[in-house]
């Protein structure tokens, strides 16, 4: 439970640290959403733009069968590299935006 914990902590950070630099102005809000009792962490997008409404996931994570599963990854760095800096090993993410039959040439877990 203890290396769950961590888990959670590094996602919130690392959201949290996107979501500061993200671009906010006064029609646009960055939303940050942690379900921690569920293990769901998105960085979310929301608000008007050129007068339609503007709804986007930037970054979508979960911890399942314990392991960071990255559902999307909207950033240019990758999430999964600021992960394994941090000391996540690469058995302990899955790069759920791949296909389950091309996650095994990825270098991280397959599920």
């Amino acid at each position: 439970m203890e290396k769950i914990d961590q888990y959670r902590t590094y996602i919130q950070h690392l959201l949290t640290e996107y979501a500061k630099g993200s671009p906010s102005d006064d029609k646009v809000e960055t939303q940050l959403i942690f379900d921690s009792e569920q293990d769901h962490y998105q960085v979310v997008y929301t608000g008007w733009k050129n007068r339609r409404p503007m709804y986007g996931c930037v970054l979508h994570l979960d911890i399942k069968n314990d392991k960071i599963w990255i559902q999307y990854d909207g950033t240019e760095v990758g999430i999964a590299n600021e992960l394994v800096e941090l000391g996540v090993l690469k058995e302990d993410i899955v790069l759920a935006f791949h296909e389950p039959l091309v996650r095994q040439y990825t270098g991280f877990a397959v599920g």
